[in-house]
């Protein structure tokens, strides 16, 4: 194990789809710390002082079914149900998250979107809120939360 590793123990994919969020990665880009030129996710500055949104019933249905999704098409992608005849063992091993993103596929671009989209809409934000504007609101949405 890597001392590096963070788990975050749940099991719901509404969870799951927030913290995949362009939401929560951008607010983890600014929050976390550099490593050399890398970013590096920090649980106490990342994930403690992310200020998750209060969705309605349906909201959280959405972005569960959004990151339900991104998980199905992401894991189709790794390891393809029926291996096709074409892919050898080599290049199999060769698909990796990392390889996937780097790629950016269209199929991953709009599985994105759509869960960016439900999550920006659990905020009462509009889905073409450009980052640069996320951190000041939810640093807003922190102070407004925090207790007097």
């Amino acid at each position: 194990m890597d001392s590096a590793t963070i788990a975050i123990a749940r099991d719901d994919d509404y969870t799951f789809g927030v913290l995949q969020s362009r939401v929560h990665t951008t607010w983890a880009r600014r929050m976390g710390i550099q490593l050399e030129s890398r970013p590096r996710y920090t649980p106490t500055t990342c994930f403690e002082t992310f200020p998750f949104p209060r969705p309605t019933e349906a909201q959280r249905t959405a972005i569960a079914d959004a990151a339900a999704t991104l998980d199905r098409l992401r894991q189709g992608w790794l390891n393809p149900p029926d291996r096709p005849y074409d892919l050898s063992a080599r290049e199999l091993a060769r698909r990796t998250l990392t390889n996937l993103y780097n790629q950016r596929p269209t199929w991953l671009q709009d599985a994105h979107a759509r869960l960016d989209a439900a999550v920006l809409d659990a905020y009462g934000w509009p889905a073409d809120l450009a980052d640069e504007e996320l951190p000041a609101r939810l640093l807003a949405l922190n102070l407004e939360r925090e207790p007097a």
